[in-house]
């Protein structure tokens, strides 16, 4: 995992929306010990062989998280959002709706590693 470098990022994010990204990260990294962050494309992304997910660093009305391939992860998550080929994103209000879709997103993560071996 290269916490220290998304630390890093996070020292540097200056976003009204820093704490709802900051509390789904911690809620992400929290399902699954395998699986791991890293900075790709200027963002927060996690990985477990293969790209999970990243964060939208600019977005200041919500958080908001991209699934890379969230259209081949398993399973029915009502706040996946986009009906594309691939890509699926979940926004974020407040902390209470991070917190309140938490059993969601762990769910994607066991998902997403049962998926992928």
């Amino acid at each position: 995992m290269s916490t220290n470098e998304v630390d890093s990022w996070f020292e540097q994010y200056d976003n009204p929306m820093k704490a709802v990204v900051q509390r789904v990260r911690e809620i992400i990294l929290a399902a699954d010990d395998r699986l791991q962050e890293t900075i790709k494309w200027q963002a927060p992304t996690f990985t477990y062989k293969g790209n999970l997910a990243s964060f939208f660093p600019k977005s200041k009305q919500h958080a908001s998280l991209m699934f890379h391939n969230g259209a081949q992860v398993p399973g029915n998550f009502p706040h996946l959002e986009g009906d594309g080929e691939q890509a699926r994103t979940m926004k974020f209000a407040d902390l209470a709706e991070a917190d309140a879709r938490k059993s969601e997103l762990e769910a994607i993560v066991k998902a997403w590693i049962e998926l992928k071996g």
